[in-house]
């Protein structure tokens, strides 16, 4: 039997000016967050690199969170502690963000949180324009099989973004958590099975963004 979970990343490009002090004060309470009765699931912090097809898109920071529904996450969103955290600690801070929700399928109704030293790698897809459904079925299915290429992954979920908003034109995403930040580099390393099955839709994909994160312990949250 699987069960639902609401998976919401937020990339951030902090501004090249930008105090660290207040930087790492903003990550503190972006971290903070997690008290909140909706979040079941968040953790913020530094990037540890990113790759992209395209140029334009380089992000420094990221949010991570999970929720047991899309009104969970609604209700997270316009809360107050976080609307505080948004425009009065964020937005002097930040140049560009992005933002990505899906609805994931998972077969633990109490899937552990991510733990602190978790490496975490997320993968945006922009697809090209006027793809049918049976297109996007074949990619999503192609994304599922990236699990089996990599046993290493402790958790696996990926879906269609359903908050187009704030998502720069990217619709589908999978996110991946490895036990340590080497086993990033062992995918990596792996050249007949890395990325074997987004090899196969690559002719669909305009463009693609790749984020590497490593969960820091809590003390350290700020990087």
């Amino acid at each position: 039997m699987s069960y639902q979970t609401i998976e919401h990343v937020v990339l951030f490009k902090v501004k090249d000016d930008a105090d660290p002090s207040k930087v790492n004060l903003w990550l503190d309470a972006l971290n903070g967050l997690i008290s909140l009765d909706q979040v079941l699931h968040l953790t913020a912090g530094p990037v540890l690199r990113t790759r992209s097809s395209s140029a334009s898109l380089h992000f420094t920071h990221i949010l991570h969170s999970r929720y047991r529904s899309e009104q969970d996450l609604a209700a997270y969103s316009v809360h107050p502690s976080h609307v505080s955290v948004v425009k009065e600690q964020g937005q002097p801070l930040v140049d560009d963000i992005m933002a990505i929700d899906w609805v994931a399928e998972v077969l633990d109704l109490h899937m552990e949180p991510p733990r602190a030293g978790s490496a975490v790698r997320v993968s945006f897809f922009k697809l090209k324009e006027n793809l049918g459904e049976d297109a996007k079925s074949e990619i999503l299915g192609r994304i599922k099989g990236i699990k089996d290429c990599f046993p290493q992954i402790n958790q696996f979920t990926f879906g269609e973004n359903f908050s187009p908003g704030r998502a720069q034109g990217f619709s589908l995403a999978w996110l991946a958590v490895l036990p340590v930040q080497s086993e990033l580099e062992a995918m990596d390393s792996n050249d007949d099975q890395a990325f074997v099955e987004e090899k196969k839709f690559k002719d669909f994909v305009e463009s693609d963004l790749v984020v590497d994160y490593v969960i820091p312990s809590p003390q350290c949250s700020s990087g």
